[in-house]
């Protein structure tokens, strides 16, 4: 599914236009992207999580060279599925 198959979807179940559920999928988007850049973890209680997730640095290798590089440490924005949506999915 797509963002437009979903903002298609979102109308739908919610008896609303295309065009709202498109601004309410952006706000909703916008929202949590500026919750997670300030460190901030969005809880949706039986859907998941998102937060930020922080991966240490650590050694690779070049796959053309072979040679040893660093990669440096990151934040990175993570999801963990809600009990409700796992036992769903099987």
């Amino acid at each position: 599914m797509n963002k437009s198959e979903l903002i298609d979807s979102i109308a739908a179940g919610s008896d609303t236009s295309k065009v709202l559920a498109g601004r309410i999928l952006d706000a909703t988007i916008a929202v949590v992207t500026k919750a997670l850049k300030k460190g901030d973890t969005v809880a949706l209680v039986g859907f998941g999580a998102f937060s930020v997730k922080k991966r240490a640095a650590r050694n690779g290798r070049n796959p053309r060279t072979g040679e040893t590089i660093k990669i440096a440490a990151a934040k990175i924005p993570g999801f963990k599925a809600g009990k409700t949506l796992k036992d769903s999915v099987q």
